[in-house]
């Protein structure tokens, strides 16, 4: 029997929140993942902020770059970040829940241009990160049927 797209990139999730030891220790959370796409959430805490007293860019920069990561495996073909940029368009307290949401805007070839917004628990807009995904050889979970 073959799997859908869906229980693929679902499976192609759970592997990576399992691999992700970075996303784990800034308690980065699965909500959603299909192909394609998929949503993480992380409360900031304290001792991710500046010395501005907000969120270090590099913490946000994470979320949304691990956001990427796990859409752009998500076909179970291995794909690495080749370029990425982030836009930041507002500070982010100690507390705040962030949301990073990934969805694949174009693909050709081996690249793959993602769209990430990360958006606080209010819904406002603090990052937009976008990242071109390059696949290279291999698969997430080797032999991983209906890939």
């Amino acid at each position: 029997m073959s799997l859908t797209a869906q229980e693929i990139a679902e499976r192609i999730g759970k592997v990576a929140a399992e691999r992700d030891l970075a996303a784990q220790r800034l308690g980065i959370e699965l909500l959603e993942m299909g192909p394609g796409r998929c949503r993480l959430r992380m409360t900031v805490k304290p001792d991710m902020v500046n010395s501005h007293g907000t969120c270090h860019g590099g913490v946000i920069f994470t979320l949304a770059d691990s956001a990427f990561g796990y859409a752009c495996n998500s076909f179970n073909r291995n794909a690495v970040a080749q370029q990425c940029d982030i836009t930041y368009l507002r500070p982010v307290l100690p507390g705040a829940v962030l949301t990073a949401t990934a969805e694949l805007r174009e693909s050709s070839g081996r690249s793959a241009v993602y769209d990430m917004a990360v958006q606080d628990e209010g819904g406002n807009t603090v990052a937009l990160f976008r990242g071109l995904a390059r696949t290279i050889k291999g698969e997430t979970i080797p032999g991983l049927e209906g890939a």
